[in-house]
């Protein structure tokens, strides 16, 4: 698409590598214009410009800000900007939130590393599944939302499936599940549609920070019955699905997106 006359735009929460990324170029495809909060180093920014620069040539409206998501002062700094930067008439039709930020430490290791503490789970489950809500509650608030809004946030099969290390990141997960059904019913007099997409097995940034992902990589080759891992692409083409006027009834759901991993 060589530009876009919509007037709705995709807040990407985490939104410059992995699923985040991959959800930005789809939705910017087709015509949503987009705002990315991402949180990145200065030696890592070439190649997130670059990234950036790929949907900016795509015709559509862009606005990145490089700040931490799960801040409330930078929230709330970036809510009050997007009042300025949305032209008049324009507003936010759908949230994103992709946030991978979390502690992988064990529980108990007899080599006596670091185990989670109280503070691992706090910073954990604020980044990746109580900051959707905050950042929900502050779009209401601020009156930048569409009358048809749809969220959509990722989880995963260790939402179930215990994994070494893996235990602050999984109760993050089904927090996060929690709060996407609580938010598609609470907010229904809104027009907000949540749902929450399980990705499969995706080599991400985030993935190969898992202990053990070598392991995960080869456990979830076996079991997909179509012999290939997950990619960014299927899941940031499921969320689009999910942005079409034929999804409006689906709401509430934890969506597979796995190619049948799951199955077994």
């Amino acid at each position: 698409m060589a530009g876009s006359n919509k007037k709705e735009w995709a807040l990407i929460l985490g939104g410059s590598s992995g699923l985040g990324l991959a959800t930005a170029k789809k939705l910017a495809r087709h015509g949503f214009h987009i705002v990315v909060v991402h949180r990145d180093r200065k030696v890592d920014m070439p190649e997130v410009d670059a990234h950036f620069k790929e949907i900016t040539a795509l015709g559509v409206g862009f606005q990145s800000f490089n700040v931490d998501a799960v801040n409330a002062e930078k929230r709330t700094g970036v809510v009050e900007q997007l009042k300025t930067i949305l032209p008049q008439g324009h507003f936010i039709k759908v949230v994103v939130h992709s946030i991978a930020k979390g502690n992988l430490k064990p529980m108990f290791s007899e080599e006596g590393k670091s185990t989670l503490q109280h503070q691992d789970f706090q910073l954990t489950l604020s980044a990746m599944a109580l900051s959707l809500y905050y950042w929900t509650k502050d779009l209401v608030a601020s009156s930048l939302f569409a009358t048809d809004v749809r969220i959509v946030s990722f989880t995963s099969e260790g939402n179930q499936k215990p994994w070494p290390g893996y235990a602050a990141v999984s109760a993050a997960k089904v927090t996060l599940e929690a709060l996407t059904r609580s938010i598609a019913l609470e907010f229904a007099p809104l027009g907000i549609k949540a749902n929450c997409i399980q990705a499969g097995t995706t080599i991400t940034r985030a993935f190969q920070m898992i202990p053990g992902h070598k392991e995960l990589r080869q456990k979830a080759l076996e079991r997909n019955p179509n012999n290939r891992l997950t990619t960014p692409e299927d899941v940031a083409d499921v969320v689009y699905l999910l942005t079409t006027p034929e999804a409006q009834w689906i709401t509430g759901t934890i969506i597979p997106v796995d190619g049948g991993e799951s199955l077994r």
